[in-house]
């Protein structure tokens, strides 16, 4: 349970008595807890380390040679904390893992980059469905999506070669100075 014992608290006890001051309370807190949530989402990545998941590498590692491609290849730092946090939804979302990688970077990620995230996993299964009995093809779904041909070079060129146990990859602290630019935003009242 979280000591609220020095922080300012609103009084009310409804929604619908919120006063201007309880607002103006929640807002302070609101962006204050926001400032945080670069740290939250690293320590949510490093909950992959040591799992395998059958793989030869663990998801940590798999995520760092994803970004370490990105990054080697000159990508910007946008692109390079996607590609760190597109399987961060493993833990929580493993039936749409993709989607929760999108939902966490929607605030602070383009349109692009985004829908990436979220289809990701359709764009890898070309190189296993087949192999479970799926459909290899099922991307082609998206032919016509303008991010088909972004998501589908993210995949072959990051995603999909990146469980190489010998690759020397970069390092989470190393990335988290991008995390943390990336994942900043000023945070403003709604509406």
């Amino acid at each position: 349970m979280n000591d609220h014992s020095n922080a300012r608290q609103a009084q009310f006890t409804r929604f619908d008595e919120c006063t201007k001051e309880d607002a103006e309370i929640i807002l302070e807190n609101y962006a204050e807890f926001a400032q945080g949530i670069p740290t939250r989402v690293l320590d949510h990545l490093r909950l992959l380390d040591g799992d395998f998941g059958g793989f030869n590498v663990d998801r940590l590692e798999h995520s760092l040679q994803t970004a370490t491609r990105a990054h080697r290849d000159g990508r910007d730092e946008e692109y390079v904390v996607c590609a760190l946090f597109h399987d961060i939804g493993d833990t929580l979302g493993t039936y749409d893992h993709g989607g929760l990688a999108a939902a966490i970077l929607k605030p602070f990620v383009s349109e692009a980059n985004h829908w990436m995230l979220q289809n990701h996993p359709i764009f890898q299964g070309y190189y296993y469905f087949d192999h479970l009995g799926g459909n290899k093809e099922a991307r082609e779904k998206f032919a016509d999506h303008p991010h088909f041909e972004h998501t589908k070079e993210f995949v072959e060129l990051y995603d999909m070669p990146a469980f190489d146990s010998e690759y020397p990859s970069m390092t989470l602290e190393e990335f988290e100075p991008m995390v943390r630019r990336v994942m900043t935003k000023e945070v403003a009242p709604a509406g």
